[in-house]
């Protein structure tokens, strides 16, 4: 990921809960002249709702105004959770780039967010006292051959 991206990617998380984007896309690099231009797309999920941005940027790469950077973020559609492959369509039709974006985890754009995420996934409520544990694996459960205990395949 490129300069240009990681500014982007700072100008969004000012402007966006970084913990709801669930989804990045981005489209190839533009190199026009003096300027690169970057573009992608998010998916946010906001309580029972999906919303989709535009994220551009300008950065100049060569010339007097050298590292000169703009960067817009705009919502262009929402729809219900499940609606994610039809909102898509609609921001494609909507742009003027022939190829489609390609997707990102956005772990590459914003690695603290992922982390938070999954350790947040990976604890859930203790009913009888209301307070957040971490599940344990099941003590007799010996792993299975190839491998580790925590049952990943065993790399050596």
């Amino acid at each position: 990921m490129g300069p240009g991206w990681a500014r982007l990617a700072e100008q969004v998380a000012a402007q966006l809960p970084v913990a709801q984007v669930d989804g990045i896309w981005v489209f190839p690099l533009l190199r026009h002249h003096q300027r690169e231009f970057g573009t992608a797309i998010l998916s946010r999920v906001e309580g029972d709702r999906r919303r989709i941005y535009t994220a551009r940027y300008v950065l100049a790469i060569k010339g007097k105004e050298r590292g000169k950077f703009e960067a817009a973020v705009e919502e262009v559609g929402s729809g219900p959770v499940e609606a994610l492959s039809e909102l898509l369509q609609e921001v494609r039709k909507r742009t003027e780039d022939e190829e489609p974006p390609v997707p990102i985890e956005v772990a590459a754009w914003y690695p603290e967010a992922a982390a938070a995420r999954a350790e947040a996934e990976s604890t859930v409520p203790d009913e009888a006292e209301g307070a957040l544990h971490v599940p344990e694996a099941e003590p007799d459960a010996a792993p299975e051959d190839g491998e580790t205990e925590r049952g990943a395949p065993d790399e050596g």
